[in-house]
C-alpha cells in the first residue's frame, strides 16, 4: 500500500478523538454548512445527511493522515538513533 507500508503494523493505533480527525471533521461539517449557503438553501437545517457524511469523511481523513503522521515520526526517529548507534564517535557525552 502507498499509504502506510506493512511496518507501520507494529505502531499502536492513534486514539480516535485526535486532533487531526477532530480538525478535519470539523472542516467537514462547515464546507456542507458552506454548500448550502452558497445554494441559497437553509444553512443548518437543509442537507443534514451531507453534513454527517462530510463531517465523517473529514473525520476518517483526518485519522489516516495522523496515522502517517505517527509512522514517518517514528521511522525518522529509528533512523536517527540507528546513525547514533553507528557513529558514537560522532556524539560524545559532554566532560569527557
Amino acid at each position: 500500500m502507498v499509504f502506510l507500508p506493512d511496518e507501520s503494523r507494529s505502531l499502536p493505533p492513534p486514539p480516535l478523538l485526535n486532533k487531526g480527525s477532530v480538525w478535519l471533521g470539523f472542516v467537514g461539517w462547515v464546507s456542507a454548512l458552506l454548500d448550502n449557503g452558497f445554494n441559497h438553501r437553509p444553512v443548518l437545517r437543509a442537507g443534514v445527511h451531507r453534513q454527517v457524511l462530510f463531517t465523517t469523511v473529514g473525520w476518517f481523513a483526518g485519522y489516516f493522515l495522523t496515522k502517517r503522521a505517527e509512522y514517518i515520526h517514528a521511522k525518522l526517529d529509528r533512523e536517527l538513533l540507528e546513525y547514533v548507534r553507528h557513529h558514537p564517535e560522532d556524539f560524545k557525552k559532554a566532560g569527557t
